[in-house]
């Protein structure tokens, strides 16, 4: 049984989806032991206590640099004896320390559909906005293994969505949270405790 802990910035939609994946048996070789938040006060921390999960915060504002951040977390993850690191939300990049300490134990999903619209810069509304700026078709998620390179990672899961004439940058959002997000990450972080995912010369092959 795998340890998973999850970093959260905010209102925990994806931690709510890992939630209801392990209680209805999806994620079955690994369990929820802590969420982390960078921020005090959010959303995600509630939903993570009514399902009884622990929950600490450390507030990234309590720390002048990155390094010192990125130290403490990974202490507490080091703490926590983590076998996989989920970003839900998470908003903050954090430096190599963390990488090293847990080298393709960490994923992450993105909004897009990787290497469109990712790296610095693109969280967010900003990826939706820059995704209808440029006419695509369709967008959808990604979810990656975390690595140094901001969304530069092995991609684990894909999936696409249809962008409407309509579209607003909210609009897009909310279609692909409810209809790609919310679903491949738990099946991602299925994948993973069930050791299903390897990683060879820097691309990484599912067993699905």
């Amino acid at each position: 049984m795998k340890n998973i802990c999850v970093l959260v910035s905010g209102g925990g939609t994806n931690l709510q989806a890992l939630i209801d994946a392990e209680k209805n048996g999806l994620i079955k070789d690994g369990r929820i032991t802590c969420v982390i938040s960078s921020k005090e006060g959010v959303y995600a921390l509630e939903r993570a206590e009514k399902a009884g999960i622990k929950t600490f915060v450390i507030p990234r504002k309590d720390y002048d640099s990155i390094a010192a951040y990125t130290k403490a977390v990974t202490e507490a993850m080091q703490a926590e004896k983590a076998d996989l690191i989920v970003y839900a939300g998470f908003m903050t990049i954090l430096d190599e320390q963390i990488v090293r300490a847990f080298p393709y134990k960490m994923i992450n999903v993105h909004p897009a559909l990787i290497p469109s619209f990712c790296g610095k810069g693109f969280y967010g509304l900003h990826v939706h906005e820059a995704a209808l700026a440029k006419g695509v078709k369709v967008s959808g998620a990604t979810v990656h293994f975390v690595t140094e390179e901001c969304d530069g990672g092995p991609i684990i899961l894909q999936d696409t969505v249809q962008v409407q004439n309509d579209d607003t940058p909210e609009t897009l959002q909310r279609r692909i949270m409810e209809n790609v997000e919310w679903k491949i990450l738990p099946r991602a972080v299925a994948l993973f405790c069930e050791d299903r995912i390897t990683v060879k010369d820097g691309r990484a092959y599912v067993d699905l």
